[in-house]
C-alpha cells in the first residue's frame, strides 16, 4: 500500500471525483476525513471504507462557511494534521453573462475560490509546521481556455491555478508540495449543477453524445495519486487529463 500511515482529507467526497478518490486513496492504506454536504452520502461512503480497515472521520462541510471550514481544520490538527488535502469541492451554474445571474456567480466564486482558500487556511500552516505536506486542488480545464456561458466559472478555474501555482513557490520552502489537477469532460454530476434549462441539456447533449467519450471519476483519481506518491524531490506542479477525442 502506497499510503499506509498517510491521512488524507478529501473535499466534495459524497460523489464523482472527490468520491472515486476518497476509495483509491483508502485502497492504498490512508486514513480519511471526508467532507461534503450530503451527510447520508457521506456516511454511507464511510461505512463501505471502514470496512476495509481504514479511519474515516465524517466531517459534513459547505465549503463556503468559512468558520466551518476552520472548525474542521481545528478538529482535523487536534488529530495529529493531514499528509494530504484533496480540494475537490466545486460547482457550475453556467450561463451567458447578459442572463446576470449574479447570485449563480457568488456561489461560484464563494465555492471554487473561497472554499478552496478555506480548507487550504485550515491545514496549510500545520503541514508548514510539521515540514511535509501534499496540497492537490482540482481545477479544470477551464483553467486554461474559456467557452460561452462559462465566463464566470472558468474565472475560477483561472483563479484556482494562479492560486496553486503561487502557493506552490511560497510552501516549497516548508516542504509542501502543490499540484493543480485539471480535468476535462468527466461523468459527474456536476453538470446537474447548472439551473440554466437551455445550457444544463446543451452541456448534457455535448457530454453525452454518442461521440464523446468522458473520462471517467477514477481516472481522475489515478491521477491524483499518481501525484501524491512520487517521491519527495518529485514536483507534479500540473496534471492537464482531457478525454481522448480528435480537436
Amino acid at each position: 500500500m502506497k499510503l499506509l500511515g498517510k491521512k488524507a482529507w478529501v473535499t466534495g467526497a459524497s460523489s464523482g471525483i472527490g468520491q472515486a478518490t476518497a476509495r483509491l486513496l483508502a485502497a492504498e492504506g490512508a486514513d480519511l476525513v471526508i467532507s461534503a454536504r450530503r451527510q447520508a452520502k457521506l456516511q454511507q461512503l464511510a461505512d463501505e471504507l471502514r470496512a476495509t480497515g481504514r479511519d474515516i472521520t465524517v466531517a459534513p462541510l459547505d465549503v463556503t462557511d468559512r468558520q466551518a471550514v476552520q472548525q474542521v481544520g481545528e478538529q482535523i490538527a487536534a488529530q495529529g494534521g493531514v499528509d494530504i488535502l484533496i480540494n475537490n469541492a466545486g460547482t457550475m451554474p453556467i450561463s451567458p453573462l447578459i442572463n446576470g445571474r449574479v447570485d449563480e456567480w457568488e456561489l461560484m466564486i464563494d465555492t471554487n475560490i473561497k472554499g478552496v482558500l478555506y480548507a487550504i487556511n485550515a491545514v496549510y500552516s500545520g503541514m508548514a509546521e510539521r515540514k511535509q505536506g501534499h496540497i492537490v486542488n482540482i481545477s479544470s480545464i477551464a483553467a486554461r481556455q474559456t467557452y460561452p456561458s462559462a465566463g464566470v466559472y472558468a474565472g475560477t478555474k483561472h483563479a484556482v491555478r494562479a492560486i496553486s501555482d503561487t502557493l506552490r513557490k511560497e510552501a516549497i520552502r516548508y516542504g509542501v508540495r502543490v499540484t493543480d489537477v485539471q480535468p476535462g469532460a468527466v461523468d459527474t454530476e456536476l453538470p446537474d449543477s447548472i439551473v440554466h434549462e437551455k445550457i444544463r441539456a446543451a452541456v448534457k447533449d455535448n457530454m453525452y453524445s454518442e461521440t464523446q467519450d468522458n473520462l471517467k471519476p477514477e481516472d481522475i483519481a489515478n491521477a491524483i495519486l499518481y501525484a501524491v506518491t512520487q517521491p519527495a524531490h518529485v514536483d507534479v506542479s500540473e496534471l492537464l487529463i482531457r478525454p481522448l477525442v480528435a480537436e
